[in-house]
């Protein structure tokens, strides 16, 4: 058994077997004779031989797994021609779009190094993030959509719980990121199941308050931040399980502390600061700063990364407008952890943040009956992007304001007001 994929002693295995089975149960939902089409890196392996066979336990039609890898990945910035660069596997993506239109649900493990593309030419990560979100753009389709059930979990490879835990050796860094994922994913108790019922019921309550304001915008005020970020018209908040167009309720995050919906692409106004550094596709973004004119970034710096920050608003005219606006407390277990995770997954969930790029056809009243030109109309954006970043801390005021202009207070120094 190599490196990659063996699971390390302090890699609590009933808690990593309470994930798989989580992420089955809790996180897809998967359904009798559903099939599930898998990826994950093959450091990852131990988590994913369990999640298939809590799939196939729990009647999967058939589980296709995809593996991906850190130095084959490294191989092609190090070896390949230039023009390797502007390419991706399209007839991939084209079969995972039609997998996902013949109601295959998805799942992710994630675990990839943050950092592994840190040493690469910018510009050759740039090109080929950009003709990746291109090719994917079939399949992201179907997932930005909701239109089947879907799920991202983690598995603490060494590569990144070495970035979390610089100075530990090998496995006790695995083995406290593990723990940290198991304590944020819930699966640290002996009933994760009723666990995320009772945490999905507590979002729940969130995102039904924040309906029945109906607010018109939210203003956002603190350090470095005056923004105003307008929301579609007749958006629609979510948290926790939601259900799919193809009528299953899942959870797509695990874990996830956010209740969030569709921004008005066309009515965002003022500058933000990040609150956070945003690992993206192996570069570490520290120290954003933007100003928003009409719904569009028309200023943009990085006290790090910001050359790659720059090629990503670029990637098409939605990528420099908002899809997403998320409110997570400052008292949610990630952030109390005390963690960096350099994992969006976490990351997000550790403070209120934004996402530039394709906004979520869910988060709409009746999403699921609309045309893309509906939405687009009520303010929702469209790109090959979606991508979130942290704007929140205990210094952050949210208020929310109806059409008429009144005012309610949604956040004080980062809490629930």
């Amino acid at each position: 058994m190599t490196t990659h994929q063996r699971n390390f002693p302090s890699i609590d295995p009933t808690k990593l077997e309470r994930l798989a089975e989580t992420a089955v149960r809790v996180g897809l939902r998967l359904q009798p004779g559903q099939d599930l089409f898998l990826t994950a890196p093959v450091a990852a392996l131990p988590l994913a031989r369990l999640i298939v066979e809590q799939a196939y336990k729990a009647g999967a039609g058939l589980v296709t797994p995809i593996f991906s890898d850190e130095e084959i990945a490294l191989s092609r910035f190090r070896f390949a021609p230039e023009a390797s660069f502007d390419r991706a596997p399209g007839w991939l993506y084209e079969g995972v779009a039609r997998a996902f239109a013949a109601n295959t649900a998805r799942l992710a493990i994630v675990g990839e190094d943050p950092m592994l593309l840190a040493e690469a030419d910018p510009a050759k990560v740039a090109r080929a993030n950009k003709a990746n979100s291109i090719a994917y753009q079939p399949a992201l389709e179907k997932i930005a959509g909701f239109d089947i059930n879907w799920n991202i979990v983690a598995y603490p490879t060494v590569s990144w719980a070495k970035r979390v835990f610089p100075g530990d050796e090998d496995e006790v860094a695995a083995g406290k990121l593990a723990e940290a994922i198991f304590a944020a994913s819930r699966v640290d108790g002996d009933d994760p199941v009723a666990a995320w019922t009772a945490h999905n019921s507590a979002l729940g309550r969130r995102t039904e308050w924040l309906n029945s304001k109906k607010f018109h915008a939210l203003h956002y005020s603190g350090p470095g931040t005056d923004l105003t970020i307008g929301l579609a018209d007749g958006h629609d908040w979510q948290g926790g399980a939601a259900t799919a167009k193809n009528g299953i309720t899942c959870n797509p995050n695990i874990p996830t502390e956010e209740v969030f919906t569709t921004p008005h692409a066309r009515r965002v106004d003022g500058h933000v600061v990040s609150t956070k550094p945003l690992s993206y596709q192996g570069t570490l973004i520290d120290g954003i700063a933007v100003r928003f004119e009409a719904g569009r970034i028309v200023e943009a710096t990085a006290a790090r990364g910001e050359d790659v920050l720059r090629k990503v608003l670029d990637s098409d005219e939605g990528a420099a407008r908002l899809g997403e606006v998320a409110l997570v407390p400052h008292s949610s277990p990630i952030s109390k952890s005390g963690l960096m995770f350099f994992n969006t997954l976490f990351d997000e969930n550790a403070a209120c943040h934004i996402a530039i790029g394709q906004c979520y056809a869910k988060c709409f009243v009746d999403g699921d009956k609309l045309t893309p030109e509906e939405i687009a109309a009520r303010g929702g954006n469209k790109s090959m992007i979606h991508i979130d970043w942290m704007i929140g801390s205990d210094r952050i005021d949210i208020d929310g304001f109806d059409a008429n202009g009144a005012r309610t207070p949604v956040f004080r120094k980062g809490e629930w007001a």
